[in-house]
C-alpha cells in the first residue's frame, strides 16, 4: 500500500532530533494549514540550503561560503583551538561569551559500537590543523559523557604524541558528569570554560 503524503512528511519530520511522532504530526498539519507560499518558502529554504551549505575546509563548520564567518574573522585569537563534539556544541560556547579562539568540530565522538572511529572523526585533520604554527594550546570540549571521556582522551594522547610542545586543556568539570555540552546553560558552559584544567591534571 502506497505512503500518502502527509505521511511521508510525519515520518520525515520525525527523524529529526527531539522531533516525535506526535510532535511530527503537529508540524505537519500545521505546514500544510498555513498559507502555501509559508509552506513553500520552508521547502524552497532547505532545498537552497542542502544544495549550497558545505563543511568549512579549515574547522568543519557548516556553511555557504569559502570558510565559514568564525575561521574568516580576524578578530579571534590564533593561538587557542577548541575542539567540540558538533555545530551545536559550538554554538553554546560562542553564546557563553566565555571563548575567543577558534574552533574545530568532529562532528560525532568516538563509538566503536557504531563504527565511529578516529578516521570517521577525522583526527588526521585535526592533527593538521593543530599543528599550524600559530597554535599554542587546545582546548578540548566534548561532552562528559562515557563516549565524550573516550574521545577527549584519544585526542589528548594523539596530540601529547605527535604535539608535545602544545598546551592541552580539557574544560573544566562544572558540567554534570554524562552532561551532553549541547544541553547545557551558557553561564555553566562559561565557568567550564575559563576554569579548564590542563589534560594531565584532571
Amino acid at each position: 500500500m502506497a505512503v500518502s503524503s502527509i505521511e511521508e512528511l510525519i515520518d520525515a519530520l520525525k527523524r529529526l532530533p527531539g522531533i516525535g511522532p506526535k510532535a511530527a504530526q503537529r508540524m505537519t498539519y500545521q505546514l500544510l494549514t498555513t498559507e502555501k507560499e509559508e509552506a513553500l518558502r520552508l521547502g524552497n529554504a532547505l532545498l537552497n540550503a542542502v544544495e549550497k551549505v558545505r563543511r568549512c575546509p579549515r574547522c568543519n563548520n557548516l556553511t555557504d561560503k569559502e570558510v565559514c564567518s568564525y575561521c574568516a574573522s580576524t578578530q579571534r585569537e590564533d593561538s587557542q583551538l577548541c575542539v567540540v563534539e558538533t555545530v551545536a556544541d559550538m554554538m553554546v560556547i560562542e553564546q557563553s561569551l566565555s571563548w575567543n579562539g577558534r574552533y574545530f568540530i568532529l562532528m560525532g565522538r568516538l563509538s566503536p559500537l557504531n563504527g565511529i572511529g578516529p578516521n570517521e572523526l577525522e583526527f588526521r585533520h585535526l592533527l593538521d590543523r593543530a599543528s599550524e604554527p600559530e597554535v599554542k594550546e587546545v582546548v578540548i570540549a566534548t561532552s562528559f559523557t562515557a563516549e565524550g571521556e573516550a574521545t577527549a582522551l584519544a585526542i589528548s594522547e594523539l596530540l601529547k604524541k605527535y604535539l608535545p610542545q602544545l598546551k592541552v586543556t580539557r574544560i573544566a568539570k562544572g558540567i554534570p558528569a554524562g552532561a551532553e555540552l549541547e544541553y547545557t546553560d551558557v553561564n555553566t558552559v562559561a565557568q567550564a570554560m575559563l576554569n579548564r584544567r590542563i589534560r594531565e591534571n584532571l
